[in-house]
């Protein structure tokens, strides 16, 4: 499903190159649950953007089902991201002056559902996460653990072949979190793909695989 070589993620001035990711080299499967671990500052959620055509890379090659990502224009990359993967950010990134509806139903905009299917596929979801009773409120009136569940919702809204997860339970109670957990456990189970960045050693055991980051290597290998 993906393949990277020798990725590398750097910032450069005049003088000095600045790396965040050196020489990843990566294969993913179809059905993989990929956890990232590492400390802060070792590229972790640099990589996960990367993955989710969010930002660009600086050299080496990035193959998403077959297609060369790191060839792609921007509107190319934009259409693959909306159509195949869902993210969930640490930080929520819910559309401010949206309901939690309207959050919900973005996803499904972008990749021009029906208003019939919307309003089916929104309302399965609210019940889903037991969220109904929110549905007409601002992200700004919602508790940080209740905003998570609203992204992690909107991620899933468009049955995505890939999550990427950048510490999905950071901001929910450990009852919370390992109820998003097993949730992801199962829609593994169910065939999709999922990476997630986490700190927690715990959470990262629900991956198949674990890979290390340090200063910008993968698994210290350098």
């Amino acid at each position: 499903m993906i393949k990277l070589v020798n990725l590398e993620k750097y910032y450069a001035n005049k003088f000095i190159k600045t790396f965040v990711l050196r020489d990843i080299t990566l294969d993913i499967q179809q059905g993989d649950f990929l956890s990232i671990m590492g400390p802060s500052g070792a590229g972790k959620s640099t990589l996960l953007h990367i993955l989710g055509m969010l930002d660009d890379m600086s050299g080496g090659e990035y193959y998403f089902m077959d297609e060369p990502v790191h060839k792609l224009k921007e509107k190319q990359r934009t259409h693959l991201h909306q159509q195949n993967i869902g993210f969930v950010f640490q930080q929520y990134h819910l559309i401010d002056d949206l309901t939690v509806y309207e959050n919900l139903e973005t996803p499904l905009l972008y990749k021009k559902v029906k208003t019939s299917e919307r309003k089916s596929m929104v309302a399965d979801m609210l019940d889903r996460f037991n969220i109904v009773a929110k549905k007409d409120l601002f992200p700004s009136q919602l508790s940080g653990g209740q905003q998570q569940l609203v992204a992690i919702a909107r991620a899933l809204i468009i049955n995505p072949k890939l999550i990427l997860a950048d510490e999905p339970t950071g901001n929910l109670n450990s009852t919370q979190g390992e109820e998003i957990m097993q949730m992801l456990k199962t829609l593994n189970g169910q065939g999709t793909t999922i990476i997630q960045v986490t700190h927690d050693e715990k959470k990262a055991a629900y991956g198949n695989r674990i890979i290390h980051l340090l200063d910008g290597w993968m698994n210290n290998g350098r």
